[in-house]
């Protein structure tokens, strides 16, 4: 379906508008897409690659009179507003359910840098681990493609994905000259059918936006670290400065690759210290809860799912009159086919591309109602000691290596900055074995924000490590230190305190709850000893055994 002239002029005045007002610079964004100019596709999506701003038409290739979605991303307040939907144009034949009038609030949180809380005085930061989502993606499963729900089955998200350089010539030591510059090549999906489309996406890939949102990601972590703080150097020069590691999949490694663009770019980066990212074999992972290698761990997830299907079918059967008919007349169930957990999957992920979703799944009360029972199928294990010792005990003692490497070595260890890029399962079991997942249901009241218990893409869980820079012999020298002799530490971990942050905002952890166990007057900063003890306590003692489908702790 062609454009209008009249909307021709009007996308051009918007974008022409807004290139100025949001200082816009393609050339930053080069290094991410191969290009930065106006792509229209086959499906008449119009698409302005940049970090700082993108603008997408999407119009309805089912009606001849739509209306089009118009949707601005600006880099400074990361949110994104939409206006009246009628349709996606997400893929050729793909629809909308649900009726008009429906206005999509974007899911993700982006890292606030201006409201970051700066630590009180006594207070400098040593060293900042994060956490995070990959950023958006395609469904994992293909689901509520009939009439009525009429989500695309296919998803044309994935243009910057496929388009790469061949590397195999740097390999052959008797190549030519002439054939020393690498080979461009592009990367298509092909259907069963043998039909092949441009730009189409893999089930469970990373989108072109998934791409923009972290490597936004990764500028945040620039304007917070480097230029508000000024912890980290403004151009990287000793690798060993930072650490970026991902799980084994594209989606993660994908994204990590952009938020180093993002924290690091080119310009920004010295060519002798670019930073490796690490990848480990499946059976090492401890990013995720790893039921690969740990059967036993496996064992009791799979208890916990039966658990909850017992526990919550019988509410979800209530939904079954307004939402079978999306499913060929299936009930909707945690162990449904489809389960209730890979509904929730697509809808999800429509929503955060701007894909209209059946009326009845942006009812808040509905969408709360399989929340509740697809979290508790998943992380209600880790309530319990066994799963979060084997779920995310080793993924904690990493992380206690570290930090107490940095502060038993300050002159040596220069490790100011370690990125992990994970899955929402990993984000929410850190959360719940700390207890500090967060309960309230249905606490979002505008339209179609779901429920904050299930991480956003993009969700980052940070853990950041202080040292008390106090006088000696004032109120927290003072308080620290008969810690320490009481708990038998020595004086350096009693100076040091740890901050979680999740989604802007920092938490406050039950462990560090009482009394001496929190910089005083900042609950939000728990000192060492007391994360250390509970951390202690969830790294397992021999996990190989305790992983044995026979092994109990």
């Amino acid at each position: 379906m062609p454009f209008s002239s009249d909307k021709r002029l009007f996308q051009f005045l918007v974008i022409s508008t807004l290139w100025y007002t949001l200082d816009w610079n393609p050339g930053v964004y080069a290094q991410v897409v191969p290009s930065s100019r106006e792509n229209i596709d086959d499906n008449d999506t119009l698409t302005l690659n940049s970090p700082r701003l993108a603008y997408n038409t999407f119009i309805d290739p089912s009606s001849s009179s739509s209306s089009p979605v118009s949707q601005l991303d600006d880099d400074a307040g990361g949110m994104r507003f939409g206006f009246s939907v009628r349709g996606t144009g997400a893929s050729e034949g793909g629809g909308g359910g649900g009726g008009d009038g429906f206005v999509y609030r974007y899911p993700q949180v982006p890292l606030d840098v201006e409201n970051y809380p700066v630590a009180p005085g006594p207070l400098q930061l040593e060293q900042v681990h994060v956490f995070v989502r990959h950023g958006e993606r395609t469904p994992v499963g293909v689901r509520l493609v009939d009439h009525p729900a009429n989500v695309p089955e296919h998803w044309n998200m994935c243009k910057t994905a496929h388009r790469f350089n061949s590397a195999v010539s740097s390999l052959l030591s008797n190549r030519q000259p002439e054939f020393e510059d690498p080979l461009p090549a592009r990367k298509i999906v092909e259907r069963k059918d043998g039909k092949a489309v441009e730009g189409e996406c893999l089930l469970g890939e990373l989108t072109d936006l998934g791409r923009q949102s972290t490597y936004k990601f990764g500028q945040n972590l620039r304007r917070l670290y480097i230029d508000r703080l000024g912890f980290l150097p403004d151009k990287l020069e000793n690798q060993d400065n930072v650490y970026f590691r991902t799980t084994n999949m594209p989606r993660t490694t994908e994204s990590l690759q952009e938020i180093v663009n993002g924290l690091y770019p080119h310009n920004k980066c010295d060519p002798h210290s670019i930073p490796p990212i690490r990848i480990r074999n499946g059976k090492d992972e401890n990013l995720i809860g790893n039921t690969y290698s740990c059967k036993r761990l496996e064992i009791l997830q799979v208890g916990f799912a039966k658990a909850a299907a017992d526990a919550y079918n019988p509410t979800l059967e209530h939904l079954d009159k307004r939402l079978s008919k999306y499913i060929n007349g299936n009930p909707i169930r945690v162990d449904g086919r489809p389960r209730a957990s890979g509904i929730l999957d697509t809808i999800r992920s429509a929503v955060a591309h701007g894909i209209k979703v059946p009326a009845d799944f942006e009812d808040q009360s509905v969408v709360d109602i399989i929340e509740r029972a697809v979290v508790n199928e998943w992380f209600a294990g880790y309530k319990t000691e066994e799963v979060r010792r084997l779920g995310v005990g080793r993924l904690f003692e990493d992380m206690l290596k570290k930090i107490q490497h940095k502060i038993d070595h300050p002159e040596n260890d220069t490790l100011k900055i370690l990125v992990h890029s994970t899955h929402d399962t990993a984000i929410a079991a850190i959360r719940q074995t700390l207890d500090v997942f967060d309960d309230n249901f249905g606490a979002e009241t505008d339209l179609f924000v779901l429920v904050p218990r299930w991480p956003a893409f993009t969700a980052s869980v940070t853990f950041e490590l202080f040292k008390a820079a106090s006088p000696e012999g004032s109120h927290v020298g003072q308080s620290q230190a008969v810690l320490a002799r009481l708990s038998g530490h020595g004086k350096s971990t009693s100076q040091h305190y740890v901050r979680m942050r999740y989604q802007n905002k920092s938490v406050d952890l039950p462990i560090c709850a009482e009394e001496g166990k929190h910089l005083p007057g900042h609950p939000e900063f728990c000192t060492l000893e007391a994360f250390n003890a509970r951390m202690k306590g969830l790294i397992p003692h021999d996990w190989d055994h305790e992983c044995n489908a026979t092994g109990h702790s």
